[in-house]
């Protein structure tokens, strides 16, 4: 897995980080809103939002990044029902981006949706389904 751009924010003032404690003793029931609509976080981001609170009561900087999965291709190529030699031609020809780890070719797991929703786009647009690729005439 990648790591995207961290952000980094400095400890809160004293007087903030005592009032944000306060505000969360005991409570974990977060509340967003976003543009003024309500919105109740689900377990898991709920969880991160609390951690993410928490570290700022206690006056501590926190650094916030996300990461991105990074698919083998072989992975990549079962995802998208196509063949391991198939994906990987794609990769040489730009087709579908790719970054190596040494000699081993990684595929955001992005890249791969979209290029599967361009392909249920053009098979749609087309009025027929896409072809189903085995890479046999890429063996050769």
């Amino acid at each position: 897995m990648a790591q995207i751009a961290p952000r980094v924010t400095a400890g809160l003032p004293a007087e903030d980080a005592q009032k944000l404690k306060y505000a969360l003793n005991g409570s974990h029931d977060i509340t967003v809103f976003v543009d003024g609509t309500v919105h109740r976080l689900p377990p898991a981001a709920r969880d991160g939002v609390v951690d993410l609170l928490d570290r700022f009561s206690r006056g501590e900087s926190v650094t916030v990044s996300s990461v991105e999965e990074m698919l083998t291709t072989s992975r990549a190529a079962e995802l998208a029902g196509i063949s391991h030699t198939y994906l990987r031609n794609m990769t040489d020809r730009g087709e579908i981006p790719v970054e190596y780890r040494g000699t081993h070719r990684r595929i955001r797991l992005a890249d791969i949706m979209a290029w599967l929703e361009t392909q249920k786009k053009n098979s749609t647009s087309d009025g027929v389904s896409a072809p189903e690729h085995d890479g046999a005439a890429d063996a050769s």
